[in-house]
């Protein structure tokens, strides 16, 4: 086969691209290891930004985010004894969309086939050849033959542990990482959601999380050690838990119900240049990764794939290829402000095991400021809402 991009993933960062290229007329194929429907088992964030939006605007594809999406013009800091409110909308003159990253993708899938794209699911032993010269292809294995893809460009939206970012010669390669001493541990719910806007609280006993995916099905997270097992966590012992760490004000309002998943995802901030190596250019989660307290992984990987399908039209429509070259630098300069903004969030949010009362006070004093200077709300809802592309 031969194509002008072949895509390795077809999760939203793959998938996004390819509609995105399909839409200016450039050829693509998609390969992705799993099956769809495991892509979408995955329970993953619900935030969007409006770059994010925009996209599945562009697209014609927002009708049904339109329809079930929950606009909101704000969110808050919980400090044990106050909610803090970053009115965005006042403060930016814009909104984010609760709208779970699952149906997103279910969109974009089920948009595939009649838009003509084509997308190989269960593509086993994925590998990139040649990627330092003009003519880069792709090998895999499908229903015991051997398969081959010949592209112009490989973009790797195939995530953390995919064969992409492995394949950039570790002579030219940075990767930067901060592992983070817990886990989220989040229950999934049908249960009414205990406040219309999400609720982040720094608590004595440690973080918790209000979200929602809808106003019938709510999303909770609490930071717990990396050591603790799923299995040791009752859904009752995580709704007690959320009830403290919560405070007050929102545990009047939690509605309890049977979890329909739960689990525990560790936090890491990493991020890996370069994003483009000769005919290889990588998207989302392939190239970094975010501590979801800042609510940027998903946005982030679809800044990456505007860049991405920006630069790859202007090489195909009118042969320019600066906009290649420059792609890496343009969206990490991105990628950087959203690591910083999510690890400055983690920081404030999270009580850390080594941290001592010096800590403590600074978290406290960092929250009296944003509770009372609307510079420094502005600021956070700048970067919540998502910095302009």
């Amino acid at each position: 086969m031969k194509t002008q991009v072949a895509i390795i993933g077809a999760g939203p960062a793959g998938l996004l691209l390819a509609h995105l290229l399909k839409a200016e007329g450039v050829e693509c194929i998609v390969i992705e290891r799993q099956t769809g429907p495991y892509i979408l088992s995955r329970i993953r964030a619900g935030v969007l930004e409006q770059v994010t939006v925009g996209l599945m605007e562009r697209l014609s594809l927002d009708a049904r985010m339109k329809a079930e999406g929950l606009p909101h013009d704000g969110f808050n800091l919980a400090d044990g004894e106050r909610l803090i409110r970053i009115d965005i909308k006042a403060l930016t003159g814009r909104q984010v969309m609760v709208y779970g990253q699952t149906e997103l993708t279910r969109d974009l899938m089920e948009a595939a086939g009649p838009r003509g794209l084509q997308v190989i699911y269960e593509a086993a032993d994925v590998a990139l050849h040649d990627i330092e010269s003009d003519t880069p292809f792709v090998t895999y294995s499908k229903d015991g033959a051997e398969h081959r893809i010949d592209a112009r460009f490989i973009i790797g939206c195939d995530g953390f542990h995919g064969p992409s970012r492995q394949a950039i010669p570790d002579s030219v390669a940075r990767s930067f990482e901060r592992v983070y001493p817990f886990g989220w541990l989040g229950i999934l719910a049908d249960v009414p959601p205990c406040n219309h806007e999400l609720i982040y609280a720094n608590h004595d006993r440690g973080f918790a999380l209000a979200s929602q995916r809808s106003n019938v099905r709510s999303r909770y997270y609490i930071d717990v050690p990396v050591t603790e097992k799923v299995e040791d966590w009752s859904d009752d012992r995580i709704w007690d838990e959320l009830s403290v760490r919560l405070g007050p004000e929102a545990a009047a309002h939690i509605t309890r119900g049977p979890s329909i998943e739960k689990s525990i995802a560790p936090l890491r901030s990493f991020v890996f240049e370069p994003m483009r190596h000769g005919g290889l250019m990588l998207c989302g989660d392939s190239a970094h990764i975010v501590p979801p307290t800042g609510a940027k992984g998903l946005n982030l990987a679809a800044n990456d794939v505007h860049y991405a399908a920006e630069a790859l039209v202007a090489f195909f429509r009118k042969a320019d290829n600066d906009a290649i070259v420059g792609y890496s630098t343009k969206a990490l300069a991105r990628v950087w402000k959203a690591e910083r903004f999510s690890w400055s969030l983690t920081r404030l949010m999270h009580r850390f095991p080594d941290d001592g009362p010096f800590e403590r006070r600074i978290q406290v004093a960092e929250l009296d400021y944003i509770a009372s200077s609307e510079a420094a709300q502005r600021s956070i809802a700048e970067n919540y809402v998502g910095l302009p592309v």
